[in-house]
């Protein structure tokens, strides 16, 4: 059997990321923390429960990780009629499915986002499984996530596709290989630094050779 593949959702399917870096910067700023975007965008593939302490310490997290947490949320939901799917995701996700491979899309966003990006996707029929929030304890860079993905698609060997040095570390410490996309904003040599097996600029490049990567079965 090929190898499943775990596709993250939020900047490799869809284009998220800057639309998460504002919202981030705008929720920071109602509770007096000022940081710059392209520091938070740097953050952005990491989850909320880490960005926080990560981005503004310990102590802003402890008395206002969760009200800052919530604000974001609320400024994202505003944008998300925003976000587009990325060029030729769906077609991704449709050749893995041909070529024999379980596909389990890989997110800890919140249901209401999930149920979102599947319907931008037409995926729902698609797609073997998916995850959310609700399938971790801790996100990225955990292993968390990664973990409650390969377990959807029957525990096997597995294949990360992300766009983020985090979807890497998290992939790298569940024991699996990480196809990189610079999708995120994420250059090649850092993804490569973090541990990526192999990084394309697009989708489209990937599909193109998909048979020289990991996920070649």
């Amino acid at each position: 059997m090929p190898p499943a593949a775990i596709l993250d959702v939020d900047g490799t399917l869809v284009e998220t990321n800057y639309h998460h870096a504002i919202a981030w910067y705008r929720a920071f700023t109602q509770y007096d923390v000022e940081l710059p975007v392209w520091r938070i965008h740097r953050a952005i593939g990491m989850g909320g429960d880490q960005l926080v302490g990560a981005l503004a310490g310990e102590e802003v997290e402890r008395e206002k990780g969760d009200d800052i947490r919530a604000a974001e949320t609320a400024l994202y939901m505003a944008m998300i009629h925003e976000v587009r799917p990325l060029p030729t995701a769906r077609r991704l996700i449709e050749v893995l499915k041909e070529n024999g491979h379980s596909v389990v899309l890989a997110s800890s966003a919140k249901q209401q986002e999930i149920d979102h990006y599947l319907d931008l996707l037409d995926a729902r029929d698609l797609a073997d499984s998916w995850t959310s929030s609700a399938d971790v304890e801790q996100t990225k860079p955990e292993p968390d996530l990664v973990q409650a993905a390969r377990e959807k698609a029957g525990g096997g060997d597995a294949v990360m596709v992300g766009d983020s040095t985090w979807d890497v570390e998290a992939a790298k410490r569940a024991g699996i290989e990480t196809i990189a996309i610079r999708t995120g904003g994420f250059g090649h040599d850092e993804l490569v630094a973090a541990g990526a097996a192999c990084v394309f600029e697009s989708i489209d490049d990937l599909l193109q050779a998909l048979h020289e990567t990991p996920l070649k079965g």
